[in-house]
């Protein structure tokens, strides 16, 4: 069971590196103009993250159905899985700044090859790589300076934390539950993972996207400084970190509310 966990965690971390990379494309999209194309590329990353997201639930449920088996409480395993997450986090946020140098090259190269899979034989070529290496740039406290924190609204931000909570512990509550109910109930509750993160869709869609597009558009249409896309960035990924810390304190209190709508 070992294994499957130090495969669990390195997934998490992946997963949670790539989706806090995400949140700065929308600093190049504004900085270079070239809205569809940064998206157009953005969506290589998300492919990948949401590929790997379809490998966790098995590897979850692996743990789980063992625990199970073996009469054990993994409750220690679900919490190093939401600290991966944490953990990946906080990593793609020190990441960003080479992460913006690396795709602002790489929106320029799609503009030129117009095809995604040649951009990514061309990437994964040792010069390009050792290239990208050197890029490698450090966040400065420059990058946080004189950014109009006060124009973003405060209840997206905390929108932004509660779904992220979600987003993390949903899979991992749904199986934990599993756990909390009788046999003949554990296959409805693991199935109830859906329902969460549709939960979660359902409040990033409504709160989250549209306000966030509406700064972005705003920004490149000149209404609005590019100083405040950067606050948006920063605060959306600030609060993400928050959202999976957020995710310890959630976790149980969720497995057991799914496990109440089975009987315990």
């Amino acid at each position: 069971m070992e294994k499957v966990l130090l495969e669990l965690l390195v997934l998490t971390f992946v997963i949670h590196l790539i989706d806090t990379l995400s949140y700065s494309v929308r600093l190049n999209s504004v900085k270079s103009g070239q809205f569809a194309l940064s998206f157009s590329l953005f969506n290589l990353f998300v492919l990948v993250s949401r590929t790997a997201n379809t490998f966790q639930a098995p590897l979850i449920g692996s743990i789980i159905g063992v625990s199970i088996f073996h009469g054990i409480d993994p409750i220690n395993d679900m919490r190093k899985v939401i600290f991966a997450s944490t953990i990946g986090s906080l990593f793609g946020i020190l990441l960003i700044p080479t992460f913006l140098r690396v795709f602002d090259v790489a929106v320029k190269r799609l503009e030129t090859t117009g095809s995604i899979p040649s951009l990514v034989v061309e990437a994964l070529q040792v010069s390009n790589i050792k290239r990208m290496m050197k890029s490698a740039t450090r966040p400065t406290k420059t990058m946080l300076q004189r950014l109009r924190y006060r124009e973003i609204p405060k209840r997206l931000l905390m929108i932004n934390a509660l779904v992220t909570g979600i987003y993390t512990v949903g899979v991992l509550a749904a199986n934990y539950s599993a756990i909390l109910v009788t046999e003949h109930q554990r296959i409805a509750a693991v199935g109830s993972s859906g329902m969460i993160n549709g939960l979660a869709t359902i409040l990033l869609t409504l709160f989250i996207d549209p306000k966030s597009a509406m700064i972005t558009d705003q920004a490149l249409r000149g209404n609005r400084p590019y100083e405040d896309v950067k606050a948006l960035v920063v605060l959306l990924i600030a609060t993400k970190l928050i959202g999976t810390l957020l995710g310890q304190i959630m976790f149980l209190p969720a497995a057991k509310v799914i496990a109440s709508f089975y009987g315990s």
